[in-house]
């Protein structure tokens, strides 16, 4: 590394789930982050956007200080989580505290603001973070499953917006996540249940029989998962063997859009994303049948990398350089 001082981005992230900020500069191993999960109270299956929005309000400025304590240089540009998707009306009021925070901090250091979905950052976060950067310079297959999305996800360079991310495939129901969460809490866990219901499964000698998987193209539907756990349960099933039957269902219902996907588009890279792929089972099968790429935990459940790696690349592409960043 030289001795003259970092140049980077600075990205913010406001989700329904965690306030993150993170710092991104090419010649860093991975980029800085820090953020804090939203609150929610025992029995709670998430917050009204009032609350979060508020929670973030909150959190904001001393995540967004402790990422920049953990950056030793200077930022360049500005890129935040505006809205959920990149899709028409998507619109989440939990971002407006994002961008708020994003236009202050862009205006007050005189650089570039770069807005840009919420999904879009957690396929930047996780390219980056699994050592695949090259990835977003050519098409590739992503999953982003997590407590309010589950799809599968065809990503294309994009001069604009550096990629474009375009919904093929999914739940056409209930996400992914919202299923493990209303199980888990259903068994007691306290919100988001995902660590803890992964943790639980994996003390499943034997599992029961998957559910009948719901799987039409490239469209799943999990919206009758939590209602066969209550029946598991009912009928005293172990906590232990619901949370694996649970997580199975899920993750062959991902497997089999997933070949259906590969079919159709061909032999893409697969990039998961999203909270629901730091699950233990989920991320073996997709890695050992489909050689899918995985970020670490921290970069895959909700994080603002992505928003920082976007903002840095578009930043140096408006520069009129190349910004590849690998």
């Amino acid at each position: 590394m030289s001795s003259r001082a970092l140049s980077g981005a600075l990205g913010i992230d406001t989700s329904n789930y965690t306030t993150s900020a993170a710092a991104y500069a090419p010649e860093l191993p991975q980029p800085v982050s820090a953020g804090r999960l939203l609150e929610v109270g025992d029995g709670g299956c998430g917050l009204r956007q009032s609350d979060a929005v508020f929670a973030h309000v909150k959190n904001l400025p001393e995540i967004v200080a402790e990422a920049m304590r953990r950056f030793d240089g200077e930022i360049a540009a500005v890129g935040v989580s505006a809205r959920p998707r990149d899709a028409e009306g998507s619109y989440m009021p939990c971002f407006l505290t994002g961008v708020a925070a994003a236009s202050a901090a862009a205006s007050a250091l005189r650089v570039p603001l770069y807005e840009f979905s919420h999904q879009a950052n957690h396929v930047a976060a996780a390219a980056f973070a699994a050592g695949r950067p090259e990835l977003l310079r050519q098409p590739f297959l992503a999953w982003h499953l997590s407590g309010g999305t589950s799809e599968l996800l065809l990503v294309r360079p994009d001069g604009e917006k550096i990629i474009r991310c375009e919904r093929v495939g999914g739940t056409s129901d209930l996400a992914a996540g919202q299923a493990i969460d209303r199980a888990g809490v259903m068994l007691g866990l306290r919100f988001p249940c995902g660590r803890a219901l992964d943790a639980l499964s994996l003390r499943a000698e034997t599992p029961p029989a998957p559910a009948r998987l719901s799987v039409k193209g490239l469209e799943m539907s999990l919206s009758g998962l939590e209602n066969k756990a209550r029946a598991l349960a009912e009928a005293q099933e172990t906590p232990e063997r619901i949370a694996r039957f649970v997580l199975e269902t899920v993750l062959l219902s991902v497997a089999r859009v997933t070949e259906g996907a590969l079919r159709q588009y061909g032999a893409l890279p697969i990039l998961c994303a999203g909270g629901v792929m730091c699950n233990t089972l989920i991320r073996a099968r997709m890695e050992k049948q489909f050689s899918a790429h995985f970020a670490d935990a921290a970069f895959s459940a909700d994080n603002a990398a992505g928003c920082a790696v976007l903002a840095y690349l578009k930043n140096e592409r408006a520069r009129g350089r190349t910004g590849d960043g690998d």
